[in-house]
C-alpha cells in the first residue's frame, strides 16, 4: 500500500480508470482492461519520480502524509520498484493491444509527466505537459487502431489537462512560493489560477454537449456542481471536484461512443 500511496493513488487510478473507459468503445473488455494496467504502469512512473524529485522540498513542508518523508518507505526501495515498472511500461506499451503507434503514444504521454517533475515543474511552461498528456489520453486508443481520434476529444483532454495542472496546486501555492516553486499557477497567483479553470470548464462543456447531446443537462450540471466548489472551497475540494467531473465527461463520452 505504502508504493501505491507513493504513486499519488487518486490521480493514478483516475487516469487508469478514464484509459480503461476511452479504450472500451473500441477494444474489447480483455484488451481494454490490459490497456488500463499500461496506463497505470505508466502512472506509476509519473508518481514516483515525482516523489524522488520533491523528496527534499516534501521533507521542509513537514508533508508527513508522504510516505518517503515519514519514513514509512526508503528512496532505494522506490528506486527498486521504479527499474521494475520501467521495463513493464515499456514492453505492455509496445507489445500489448496499443501496438507500436498507439504505444508511443502513451509513452510520450508518460514522458510528459517525467519531463514535468525533472525539468518543468519550477518554469512558466508547467502546463504543458499536463495539456499535452490528457491530450494524447483519449486519442491514443483511436491511434492504436490505426483511425484519427475526433477532434473534439482532444481538445477537450487538452482543456481537462490544463485544468488538473491548475487546479492542483491551488492548496499548496503559497507554500511552493516559499521555496522557490514557480511554476505557472504560482505565477500567476491564486485568483487567476481559479479563473483558468473555470473559463476552460465553461468553454469546453458546450463542447462536450454539442457531440452528446442526450446528455447535455448531465454535463452542465456537473459543471455547475464543480463552479460552485471552485468557488466556494476551491482549496479543499478544487482538484477533487474538477477531476470528479472530469470522470463524468469521459463516462458521457466514452459509454454512448459508436
Amino acid at each position: 500500500m505504502k508504493y501505491l500511496k507513493a504513486s499519488h493513488l487518486a490521480p493514478t487510478l483516475l487516469v487508469t480508470s478514464l484509459a480503461f473507459f476511452l479504450s472500451h468503445p473500441l477494444f474489447s473488455f480483455q484488451n481494454s482492461s490490459l490497456i488500463a494496467l499500461t496506463v497505470f504502469t505508466g502512472q506509476l512512473i509519473v508518481g514516483w519520480t515525482n516523489e524522488l524529485v520533491d523528496f527534499d522540498s516534501d521533507r521542509a513542508q513537514g508533508r508527513l502524509e508522504k510516505p518517503l518523508v515519514s519514513g514509512e518507505l526508503q528512496k532505494s526501495s522506490l528506486l527498486f520498484a521504479l527499474w521494475i515498472d520501467l521495463p513493464l511500461c515499456l514492453a505492455l506499451s509496445l507489445f500489448g493491444p496499443l501496438g507500436i503507434r498507439g504505444g508511443l503514444l502513451h509513452l510520450f504521454g508518460v514522458g510528459c509527466g517525467v519531463s514535468y517533475n525533472f525539468f518543468l515543474k519550477r518554469s512558466f511552461l508547467s502546463v504543458l505537459p499536463y495539456t499535452l498528456a490528457f491530450a494524447a489520453l483519449p486519442a491514443t486508443p483511436f491511434v492504436a487502431r490505426d483511425m484519427t481520434p475526433p477532434a473534439w476529444m482532444v481538445i477537450v483532454g487538452a482543456g481537462f489537462g490544463t485544468i488538473a495542472h491548475f487546479a492542483n496546486v491551488l492548496k499548496d501555492l503559497e507554500a511552493d512560493r516559499e521555496i522557490g516553486i514557480y511554476g505557472l499557477p504560482q505565477r500567476v497567483g491564486f485568483k487567476y489560477s481559479i479563473s483558468v479553470c473555470v473559463v476552460i470548464l465553461v468553454l469546453i462543456t458546450p463542447i462536450i454537449a454539442a457531440h452528446r447531446p442526450h446528455f447535455a443537462m448531465w454535463a452542465y450540471l456537473a459543471l455547475i456542481v464543480t463552479l460552485v466548489a471552485l468557488v466556494l472551497r476551491p482549496k479543499k475540494i478544487g482538484f477533487e471536484v474538477i477531476m470528479a467531473l472530469a470522470l463524468v465527461d469521459v463516462l458521457l463520452t466514452a459509454l454512448v461512443h459508436n
